[in-house]
């Protein structure tokens, strides 16, 4: 039977079934284990920052990329030291394997490395039209000025073909990133919201992205995203991540695949400097109000979770459908 069949003859009954989480009940002891281990590998492995020159560290690339992996070691430790989830169930809780249904696993997949990206070129549109930045879309002043200070020799190539190429390269950054989002959706949206389901969708979205921005606090209280190292400057993280994390986690629900999640976090950091290609040199850009995790991309994401509201794609028979196909 294929899979539209499938869908309309579901009881109400075996939806209700479908779409219940593998366990009725959160298993909180494994949530602490979790958090205390992915939270506790963070701040490890940032120690050297702390202890040293900070983000101006020459090694502060490979920090931050081996801090994404600590969730993906606390799954793994959850996972076969406490059996959450248990044997014959941890690729499919996961939302590893199987890529089932295929066409709406890929489509979610592909459609994930381009939709954060635009996205964040939306938030550059609005945060233009509210005149909290200026656009150079002729001369892309404010990309020739990141250039010329980074020390990079761009006589003789036109800057609207470097521009170009950047734009171009978003997508294939982001199957790059994907390898090191992996570490990060493993754990947030793979086994964590998987954990947190038996609260409800939305308790289960809106914490999971919270620890997903508390968990970035190393780095942050560094300056890091925001050049805000203080309180201010985590609940920023934790207000992105959370607006992100629904995003995201919709997509892991709405097709029992951690997959798209991946993808779209990589496509995020690939597409993180998007607004530099854009605005004019010479002006403040404060990353709190425009930046990829910013108050603006904050609204875009509100107005797209609100369509999908709209459109039913939280409904609980359409959740159940993914997760019985």
């Amino acid at each position: 039977m294929n899979a539209e069949g499938h869908e309309q003859s579901m009881t109400e009954a075996e939806l209700r079934t479908a779409t219940a989480p593998t366990s009725t009940r959160v298993p909180w002891a494994a949530v602490a284990v979790f958090v205390a281990i992915a939270f506790g590998l963070a701040w490890l492995v940032a120690l050297p920052l702390w202890l040293g020159d900070g983000l101006a560290s020459p090694f502060a690339g490979v920090i931050l990329q081996t801090m994404m992996f600590a969730p993906a070691v606390a799954t793994v430790v959850v996972t076969f030291a406490l059996r959450r989830p248990p044997r014959g169930q941890r690729l499919r809780a996961l939302g590893m394997w199987p890529l089932k249904p295929v066409g709406r696993t890929v489509g979610f997949t592909v459609a994930a490395i381009f939709v954060p990206p635009l996205i964040i070129a939306a938030a550059v549109v609005v945060s233009a039209a509210l005149g909290l930045v200026r656009l150079d879309l002729e001369g892309f002043s404010g990309l020739a000025s990141q250039l010329e200070q980074a020390g990079m020799d761009t006589a003789g190539i036109p800057i609207a073909a470097i521009a170009i190429s950047q734009l171009v390269s978003i997508p294939i950054g982001a199957v790059i990133n994907a390898i090191f989002a992996f570490g990060e959706e493993l754990g947030w949206r793979g086994w964590l919201l998987h954990a947190l389901r038996p609260l409800g969708t939305w308790p289960a979205l809106l914490a999971s992205g919270a620890l997903w921005g508390l968990w970035h606090a190393p780095v942050i209280l560094l300056g890091y995203n925001f050049s805000r190292p203080d309180l201010l400057g985590v609940l920023l993280m934790v207000g992105g991540c959370v607006a992100w994390g629904v995003l995201f986690g919709w997509s892991r629900l709405r097709t029992g695949s951690v997959w798209p999640a991946v993808f779209a976090h990589g496509a995020i950091n690939a597409a993180a400097g998007l607004l530099i290609v854009f605005a004019a040199a010479g002006q403040p850009l404060d990353a709190a109000i425009v930046g990829p995790l910013g108050l603006v991309v904050w609204g875009v994401l509100a107005v797209v979770v609100v369509i999908l509201l709209l459109t039913g794609q939280f409904r609980r028979d359409v959740l159940a459908r993914a997760a019985a196909a």
